[in-house]
């Protein structure tokens, strides 16, 4: 008989008793067991931060000198075309790249 329930995995935790006893302080405010409570909170904190690896932010005028560059880039130099060309050196000596820039 198979389970339609999606697999959950575990999470386990040793800490002092006095943590523990917060915890479970701050679960019974909230209404949650202990374990929920954990989730929730380690949830939320693992959210924060990913989005402050995943999100740039720019101040204003950060925004106004960058937005320009985008739109119209400015012609390759001399040292750019340099690397352009190192790394396709190093890309056509790579047995594996992992990504196909030619297409």
């Amino acid at each position: 008989m198979s389970s339609s329930a999606a697999k959950q995995d575990r999470i386990g935790a040793r800490v002092p008793r006095e943590v523990y006893e917060t915890l479970c302080r701050a679960a019974e405010l909230t209404g949650a067991t202990v374990n929920q409570f954990l989730v929730q909170a380690a949830l939320k904190e693992a959210r924060e931060v990913i989005a402050q690896e995943d999100v740039i932010r720019l101040t204003p005028r950060d925004w106004d000198w960058l937005m320009p560059l985008i739109d119209d880039p400015p012609k390759p130099n001399a040292r750019l075309k340099a690397a352009l060309k190192r790394y396709r050196k190093a890309s056509r000596d790579d047995a594996n790249p992992a990504f196909d820039w030619s297409a």
